[in-house]
């Protein structure tokens, strides 16, 4: 298979393909409840794109438990598996799959490979100034707007806004490009699927953070770029995408993402150090209970992703040797 349709695949096959909670949580999943001996100090390191959703849950795991001090370091996801491996953080979050060298680094230190969590679902959406009438865009159409190789198969260079049907003061216009830093695993995941693993073009402004890239798409008209649906704003839209010329185009919603037919869906990630044959100290057991909890999944809509559901939830507990029991 395709990987860029790997990747939408394994997102459809964790999911429902027609949830009947859309973006509400699944029913089935347990309201958590504190437990005792929950004490000690964490610290994660690793995705801008989960930063807010990393607070979040902080926040809510805290007023269970006020004596826990968990610190939050968001720059990128490249930068939890060198902390990972360090012994540095405790949780590695990543909105991309950890590559099979960092994967092969952290087993050559621990002899086993880091154990993970699907922790919530992101449409990664292409987004443009809200009065921008563009309304479709094919992932070839993408590809050769932003990246200089044009792997997807585009026959033309596409730059100016006139080159996607776009008439009027649109027509002329440069579409201004906004994107990710190298280090975020946003600028790798679009770097696979949209851009077909071709290079990005030198024009392409890369920013900091997934909100600096919506914020320079709001402040700049003729301008697109890609984030995370979480970081949608009413002052962009986010643009219908097919996979592949002449099919159906789909928005970022998760519906969409759910039934694979959003193209650029994926997961979001929380790597952990977790020795298989011993058992994760409670607080970190009772972290990862809460994401997987309706508070947890809560927080994941509430930041603007769409929640995993309760058999995918029950399903990464018991990988981890997790009881889905106290604490729930």
């Amino acid at each position: 298979m395709n990987r860029n349709l790997l990747g939408v695949a394994v997102v459809a096959a964790g999911l429902m393909a027609t949830p009947t909670f859309a973006q509400g949580v699944d029913p089935k999943l347990p309201t958590y409840r504190a437990v005792s001996g929950v004490s000690g100090n964490l610290k994660s390191i690793g995705s801008d794109t989960l930063n807010n959703l990393m607070t979040l849950w902080t926040e809510g795991f805290r007023a269970a438990y006020p004596n826990v001090q968990i610190e939050i370091e968001g720059k990128g996801s490249s930068t939890a598996p060198p902390a990972l491996i360090a012994g540095t953080s405790n949780f590695g979050p990543m909105s991309r799959p950890m590559r099979a060298a960092e994967s092969d680094e952290f087993q050559k230190k621990f002899g086993y490979k880091p154990a993970v969590v699907r922790a919530a679902v992101d449409a990664l959406a292409v987004y443009v100034h809200k009065d921008n009438p563009i309304r479709c865009l094919s992932l070839q159409q993408v590809d050769a707007i932003f990246s200089k190789a044009r792997k997807g198969g585009g026959t033309k260079d596409l730059v100016r806004w006139g080159d996607v049907g776009l008439t009027g003061e649109w027509a002329d216009k440069p579409i201004s490009l906004y994107g990710r830093n190298s280090a975020s695993g946003t600028y790798g995941y679009f770097k696979e699927v949209a851009l077909f693993n071709g290079d990005y073009k030198d024009s392409v402004k890369e920013q900091p953070g997934s909100s600096t890239v919506v914020q320079g798409v709001a402040s700049d008209k003729f301008a697109m770029g890609y984030s995370g649906v979480g970081y949608k704003t009413a002052d962009v839209r986010s643009v219908p995408i097919s996979a592949r010329e002449g099919r159906t185009c789909f928005d970022a919603t998760a519906e969409n993402a759910y039934a694979g037919d959003y193209p650029i869906s994926r997961f979001l990630y929380i790597y952990v150090n977790k020795n298989p044959n011993q058992a994760f100290e409670p607080v970190r057991a009772e972290f990862i209970r809460f994401i997987y909890s309706r508070q947890g999944q809560e927080a994941v809509v509430k930041d603007g992703y769409f929640p995993v559901t309760a058999d995918l939830a029950a399903q990464d507990l018991k990988d981890l040797g997790i009881t889905v029991g106290s604490g729930s």
